[in-house]
């Protein structure tokens, strides 16, 4: 139903890199049903440990509900404090996993309002990468900027067509999921590289832009 990845994707060659990831539960899907909290997660994965006060500047809040949305998380298990930080007047805080997975249909049907929260800030945090994104195409070295894509496909396929695409398409990644971000080995020229996948069928039985 849905994976959230924060992994870079540097290179084909070589061994794919394990990741650490936790499939949604009840408590976590509830937990991650806020669009701050989801966005708190992902900064961790991405940019590594960090303040409440750091955090809070990036979001664009204060302090203390960025602390109060930490609790949150941490109680839930996707962050803890990390403790080798901080001189003590500062709390630091890590992600626990590198990536979250949900495919549970009969915790989704249960907890149905849960769920749709949280899809749908993971939507709102894919419209602020590819927004981010444009923000800085102007500015962007030209290797990078020309790798800037927007495209979308309409196909017309089976369920079981669609979902063996989508397993093709995770194989593909896969592939080229070799360094993570700590990587010192990675080539110099590596950097961070976003990859936003939606398989969304459209079951309206006709095409809206067709004449009537």
């Amino acid at each position: 139903m849905s994976d959230s990845d924060d992994e870079v994707a540097a290179s084909p060659r070589g061994p794919e890199i394990p990741l650490k990831y936790v499939e949604l539960d009840a408590k976590g899907l509830r937990a991650l049903a806020h669009p701050v909290r989801v966005r708190l997660v992902g900064l961790l994965r991405i940019h590594g440990p960090a303040t409440a006060t750091r955090l809070a500047q990036r979001l664009e809040l204060t302090s203390g509900a960025t602390s109060y949305h930490l609790r949150q998380l941490a109680a839930a298990g996707f962050v803890e404090e990390d403790t080798e930080r901080g001189n003590g007047r500062d709390r630091w805080w890590r992600s626990v996993y590198q990536a979250t997975s949900f495919h549970d249909r009969e915790l989704a049907a249960r907890e149905m309002d849960a769920t749709l929260g949280y899809l749908r800030s993971i939507v709102a945090s894919h419209t602020l990468l590819a927004q981010k994104a444009l923000n800085e195409l102007e500015t962007m070295p030209e290797p990078w900027s020309a790798v800037v894509s927007f495209n979308d496909a309409l196909l017309r396929l089976t369920p079981g067509e669609a979902k063996a695409l989508r397993g093709e398409i995770s194989e593909v990644i896969g592939r080229y999921r070799r360094y993570d971000l700590a990587d010192e080995n990675a080539p110099e020229d590596a950097e961070r590289v976003s990859l936003v996948l939606h398989v969304l069928p459209g079951l309206d039985g006709a095409d809206s832009d067709e004449p009537s």
